[in-house]
């Protein structure tokens, strides 16, 4: 990535800080209650309910430990995902997206309409996706999207396969405690995720000579329901304190997963819990890798605040869109620099 090409500068008010703040507080909460016991005890899973209530709504993160989650598992994607990225360019682009097809390789992503310092692997969860064909509200048309076949490494995508259906199903759980959490029935949510439209992304963030002035992914929500992340021992997520607005650093831990609620449980909780902006800070010395998992619903959902959290004192904050409508629109700008800011829910707030 040579000399630093003006698209990677970010506007001087967006440069990240030198003097790093870490997270004090970011949230750690042990998942073990859910799996080591024949019988599930209730005293736990309360306590459980609780500290993940208290994570959204104060940080809008918080990490998992004793997630149920393969280690051996990840370390092999972890591997593979190294494998495939030190592949020569002609490689990777033989797998690349297409102006059809959102998955695969890609290089030049923007986030604010600036160039991110990574090169990207994305898959869909579920071979083939229904989603819209336009960003059109009056176009009923609906495409596949589907998933390209890396040749390398191998088992690249039978290993892929593998690790979606175990994060799916931390997914699924982490869903059920928000449930509760905002006084719901614990499967609530399961409804909507019956035709997902969630995919996993593999990042690399190269080296950066200039770590002052770019970042590896701009200041930003994450658009779905959750976000499930695996970083590497580098780290480089920074996230926007909800109590001061100052960027703090999240610190890895191993064999953690870090999580976040993403702009859809802000609109069904009305509010009650927010997604919140985070960025990544390139390292100047060493390449960073990390693998996030977006669970989105399906392409049909109306996401709207929920019925049960909402009455005359505390009214709808949002109006109803489509999900699949603002995914198509949101993942068109992701790859092309726009005159607009892309598509937010706040453009659905209810003046």
């Amino acid at each position: 990535m040579g000399d630093i090409d003006p698209a990677f500068v970010q506007e001087e008010e967006h440069r990240p800080k030198l003097s790093i703040i870490e997270a004090q507080g970011i949230p750690e909460i042990d998942l073990s209650p859910l799996f080591h016991h024949q019988v599930p005890n209730p005293s736990a899973i309360d306590a459980l309910v609780k500290e993940i209530g208290s994570a959204c709504k104060e940080w809008g993160f918080f990490q998992v430990t004793n997630h149920g989650v393969p280690q051996s598992l990840r370390q092999k994607l972890e591997e593979a995902s190294r494998l495939f990225f030190a592949q020569s360019l002609e490689e990777k682009r033989k797998v690349a997206r297409d102006a059809i097809n959102p998955s695969g390789y890609y290089d030049t992503e923007h986030t604010k309409n600036v160039r991110d310092w990574k090169e990207v692997f994305d898959f869909i969860s579920h071979d083939p996706t229904l989603i819209p064909l336009s960003s059109d509200e009056n176009d009923d048309r609906v495409t596949q999207w589907t998933n390209p076949s890396p040749q390398y490494p191998p088992q690249f995508r039978a290993i892929i396969e593998e690790y979606i259906q175990e994060v799916e199903k931390l997914a699924y759980r982490l869903l059920e405690l928000i449930a509760l959490s905002l006084g719901l029935e614990a499967k609530r949510f399961e409804e909507f995720f019956k035709d997902q439209t969630s995919f996993i992304r593999f990042n690399h963030y190269p080296p950066c000579p200039y770590p002052h002035l770019a970042l590896g992914v701009g200041r930003h929500k994450d658009a779905g329901a959750l976000t499930i992340l695996a970083q590497d021992e580098v780290g480089g997520l920074e996230v926007k304190r909800k109590s001061d607005q100052e960027w703090v650093l999240v610190k890895p831990t191993p064999d953690a997963y870090i999580i976040n609620v993403g702009d859809i449980i802000q609109v069904w909780s009305n509010d009650t819990y927010e997604s919140v902006e985070h960025r990544v800070m390139v390292n100047s010395a060493r390449e960073r890798f990390s693998i996030p998992f977006f669970f989105f619903p399906a392409h049909y959902t109306e996401v709207k605040p929920l019925e049960e959290l909402t009455n005359e004192e505390n009214p709808p904050k949002y109006r109803p869109y489509n999900w699949g409508k603002f995914l198509v629109n949101r993942k068109g700008s992701n790859f092309a620099k726009k005159k607009v800011e892309n598509i937010q829910i706040y453009h659905y707030k209810i003046a």
